[in-house]
């Protein structure tokens, strides 16, 4: 009563209800702005690194410089692992702002910041304006979140398009459960019936766009938790909304076409793409990427960073909620969530941002803890965030780091990590202060804003290591020794970044691997074998070819006419060199920056 009394003498003395308003309004576009300078603010700061940050900014630059927008293509091969939605809206990016680091990953932060304003949109309208805030909140400052909303991969459109399924799936059961209750009969509900089924239709478009995204993948996870929803609280009237008809009619109308054109413009491409690249994934290890049952245990716990320790009394709370008038909310989110986690952990194929769909649900779950918890609880959680901010700075300081680069850039990282996590414990510490003050929503909206805070200066400082898996330093090394016939040869490996930092494609010398579908259908795109190779390389004017110090050795070990343009830790590139004998890395006239 006392905080209730004092915030109403604050308004009295601001002006009356229409100042607190504009006071809230201003407050609201100042959090707005600064969410999307911190969000938007590095993209282009970091280099590209292998492997998916160099294929998906690759395959847009190839349809721009093509002009075939329908077939993808990959080092000018056949590409068909993926739909195309991220690579045309990239393509389009690039032709309005140009090729670069930030245009390649726009689409992927576009829809990581537009999933955050879609969260705290639904949640607002399904609980109140603050647990929309909150929500939001957690979503914008989760760790899996912000780090997967600044690689360019393809599972933020994927997510982001199925959080609007959701939530729109939401919004409508809930304004049909609005409609149904006795005061709105009072007042007649013929006029906000069709609310609930221009929702639904934009369900289906978004899940039309899901599978544009990343494939039938989003429609099998989008049933399956509707699925399990109904089972669990017998909500038949979501079934019986859910305009089946004209939704399905708008879903084949958008994701259709393009699985039709392509289809006919390549017929190897069905069975590629529905057989090898969905039904095998799952059910086989063929992609090496498995894992054991537990492997996201890990990745869900630490993605939920800084809001770990309210996850699961907010899980069971949710799981618990009573329903309002038949329809569950909560049920539905934590559906989704059960539905990614369990489909993805059975899986075959398995890789970290799999499970990134489970987060804006979970955010809504968590953010709707958050505003019925009392302040106590709330300390509680503060303090472990402050405590784990705390232990990360010496854990990141002294914990062995597995990776190949130099003792100079670890330290330099280390010293740029500890950085960061020392930012995330200031801020955090601050949000404890203002909670001591009575400021409960401030102190949420701080220890989110900590949070996204030290995430984003960890990726920042992520380029002292990033940078060593990127070409993009060699690739500018390279420019000098290219001439208008040369051809550049990619011997044993395929460096993911190479042909976007060059802007041209490579030919590949022994080497097949993710290309081989590629390969199988333009067979003369490729070298097969290391004799063929050295015919060619003999023949060719001004060659040069990329490879791994272990390809120098077998190359210079037929003696092949070598010498040493441009290197770094992980890759040589060898020009045609005119002497009899081949060149060894220990010759003195090497560049220094050789192994």
């Amino acid at each position: 009563m006392a905080d209730g009394s004092q915030a109403a003498l604050a308004t009295v003395e601001a002006g009356g209800p229409r100042a607190a308003t504009k006071t809230r309004r201003a407050v609201a576009v100042a959090l707005f702005m600064l969410l999307a300078l911190v969000w938007f603010g590095d993209l282009g700061h970091r280099k590209l690194i292998k492997s998916d940050e160099g294929r998906y900014a690759e395959i847009p630059r190839e349809m721009v410089a093509s002009g075939d927008w329908l077939t993808p293509r990959l080092n000018d091969l056949d590409y068909f692992e993926k739909p195309p939605l991220q690579y045309w809206t990239t393509a389009t990016a690039y032709e309005i702002f140009g090729v670069g680091e930030w245009t390649s990953r726009l689409w992927t932060a576009l829809t990581g910041f537009l999933g955050v304003l879609a969260v705290g949109f639904t949640a607002s309208r399904l609980y109140d304006r603050r647990t929309g805030l909150f929500a939001a909140t957690v979503l914008a400052s989760s760790l899996a979140y912000v780090l997967l909303g600044h690689f360019n991969t393809l599972d933020m459109g994927l997510a982001f398009f199925m959080t609007v399924t959701v939530c729109c799936v939401l919004l409508a059961r809930d304004s049909r459960a609005r409609d149904d209750a006795p005061e709105a009969r009072c007042g007649g509900v013929a006029r906000r019936a069709p609310t609930a089924r221009r929702w639904m239709l934009v369900a289906w478009a978004a899940m039309a766009l899901a599978t544009l995204s990343k494939g039938p993948v989003a429609v099998v996870l989008s049933s399956g938790a509707l699925v399990l929803y109904l089972a669990t609280t017998r909500d038949w009237r979501l079934s019986r909304m859910l305009a089946p008809v004209l939704g399905l009619a708008l879903f084949l109308s958008i994701a259709g076409p393009w699985f039709v054109a392509v289809s006919r413009a390549n017929p190897a491409f069905a069975h590629f793409f529905f057989v090898h690249e969905h039904v095998e994934r799952f059910l086989t290890t063929e992609h090496r990427r498995e894992g054991p049952p537990w492997y996201f245990v890990p990745v869900l716990l630490a993605g939920l960073l800084p809001w770990l320790s309210l996850a699961p009394s907010a899980i069971v709370h949710a799981w618990r909620a009573p329903s309002r008038r038949g329809f569950s909310p909560e049920r539905l989110l934590l559906s989704l969530s059960i539905v990614v986690f369990a489909f993805f952990s059975f899986s075959g194929s398995k890789l970290p941002s799999y499970i990134l769909p489970m987060f804006p649900a979970l955010a809504i779950v968590v953010g709707r803890r958050l505003a019925a918890i009392d302040a106590t609880t709330l300390k509680r959680h503060l303090l472990f965030v402050a405590g784990l901010a705390t232990i990360a700075a010496p854990v990141i300081a002294f914990v062995p780091l597995d990776v190949n680069d130099s003792d100079e850039a670890v330290a330099a990282f280390r010293v740029a990590a500890t950085a960061s996590m020392a930012a995330w414990l200031v801020v955090t510490l601050i949000g404890t202060g203002l909670l001591a003050r009575g400021r409960t929503t401030a102190a949420v909206v701080t220890t989110g804003l900590a949070a996204l805070i030290g995430w984003s200066c960890l990726l920042h400082g992520h380029e002292i290591l990033g940078r060593g898996m990127s070409t993009y330093d060699l690739a500018r090394a390279m420019k000098p020794a290219i001439e208008p016939d040369t051809t550049i040869y990619s011997v044993g490996l395929f460096e993911h970044t190479l042909d976007f930092y060059l802007r041209r494609t490579v030919t590949l010398v022994a080497f097949r691997d993710e290309l081989e579908f590629g390969l199988a259908q333009q067979p003369e795109r490729g070298i097969a074998s290391l004799d063929d190779f050295t015919v060619r390389w003999n023949a060719d004017r001004a060659p040069l070819a990329v490879m791994a110090r272990d390809g120098f050795d077998t190359l210079a070990a037929r003696h092949l006419p070598m010498r040493v343009v441009a290197c770094d830790g992980r890759r040589i590139v060898v020009g045609k060199s005119t002497a009899t004998t081949a060149a060894t890395l220990t010759d003195p006239s090497l560049p220094r920056t050789c192994p």
